[in-house]
């Protein structure tokens, strides 16, 4: 657990957000707790969820209603990527009609979400919008069930996605970075797996153990920094709340990667925002440098450099399972 004076801050009343998942979370509070009700109900009202919602348009859309998709990160896609994670759902109305707008714009071939304007699915967005639709209270909703299934078909055998992967075969390479399928079981109730569903799981998470969440070729620096919003970007960080979220907690393989998280702990026990995107090196900066056009506008709900309460909020939760007092 964190020190009583993080987790005073984490519990601050100015980022209702941050409050209710610390509650939840880290102290281990039911949903039916005044305190988490009270957290829970300001959340659309106040802080960071309120501001991503004052900007959305009547019509459910944010930016424009032609596309979701871009701008990154501003568009609709983007917000409510974010507001999945900071603990909003789809009982607010606003949220509930834009959900429904990105479903009924983005449907999968077969029933599902996640599709392009032929029905196809891209790993990165099918993946994304799943993640993100079962945090905001769909996960019983027989699309979302279909995008699972989605899921299973399409990764590598071996275990693992491509980001690069279209249509309905099966994914021929695999990256770390292509995380967001994983996610969609760290979020999926174990209650609704089905074998299929567990074996994919299992095989999508030696994947990432077997290189100790960060070991795929060359070093890549931008995989060593902390950054939120994630967006489908990868870094050490979402590897270990994914896996420990999975049930790896004690999973010796998580060894470099928890030391590096230890590392980049504050003397008074935060993290900080090492970054948000773009912050890409390689051939993705290569590309963004001969394409500025496609390259998406920064946008973030931290400062970069300073202490973060997203980062320290998921770091403590990491540690919290790794050192068993997650609740």
């Amino acid at each position: 657990m964190p020190s009583q004076r993080v987790m005073e801050w984490l519990l601050d009343d100015a980022e209702p957000s941050i409050r209710y998942l610390a509650l939840r979370q880290l102290e281990g509070k039911s949903e039916s707790d005044a305190e988490v009700r009270d957290a829970r109900k300001r959340i659309p009202t106040a802080g960071w969820a309120a501001q991503i919602l004052a900007e959305r348009d009547p019509g459910g859309w944010w930016v424009h209603e032609r596309n979701l998709y871009v701008p990154k990160y501003l568009a609709t896609n983007w917000r409510l990527l974010v507001l999945s994670d900071l603990g909003v759902a789809r009982n607010v109305p606003a949220v509930r009609e834009s959900c429904e707008l990105w479903m009924d714009r983005w449907k999968l071939r077969g029933g599902g979400i996640g599709g392009n304007s032929n029905g196809q699915g891209h790993h990165c967005i099918t993946a994304n919008m799943t993640r993100a639709l079962i945090r905001l209270g769909y996960a019983n909703d027989p699309r979302i069930r279909k995008s699972v299934e989605w899921l299973v078909r399409t990764a590598n055998p071996k275990g693992g996605w491509s980001c690069w992967s279209f249509g309905d075969r099966p994914s021929t390479s695999r990256n770390l970075d292509s995380w967001e399928g994983l996610s969609v079981f760290a979020a999926y109730p174990r209650s609704k797996w089905t074998p299929a569903m567990q074996g994919c799981a299992e095989r999508g998470a030696e994947f990432f153990l077997e290189r100790e969440l960060h070991r795929q070729g060359e070093r890549y620096a931008p995989w060593y920094r902390f950054h939120y919003p994630v967006h489908y970007y990868y870094d050490v960080l979402v590897g270990l709340d994914l896996l420990t979220a999975l049930g790896y907690s004690h999973d010796r393989r998580l060894a470099s990667a928890l030391a590096l998280l230890r590392r980049k702990r504050r003397t008074d026990g935060r993290w900080n925002l090492d970054a948000i995107h773009p912050d890409v090196a390689g051939a993705t900066a290569a590309w963004y440098q001969a394409h500025p056009r496609d390259r998406p506008t920064p946008w973030g709900l931290e400062a970069v450099g300073g202490p973060s309460r997203m980062i320290t909020l998921i770091a403590s939760r990491v540690l919290a399972r790794v050192d068993g007092t997650a609740r």
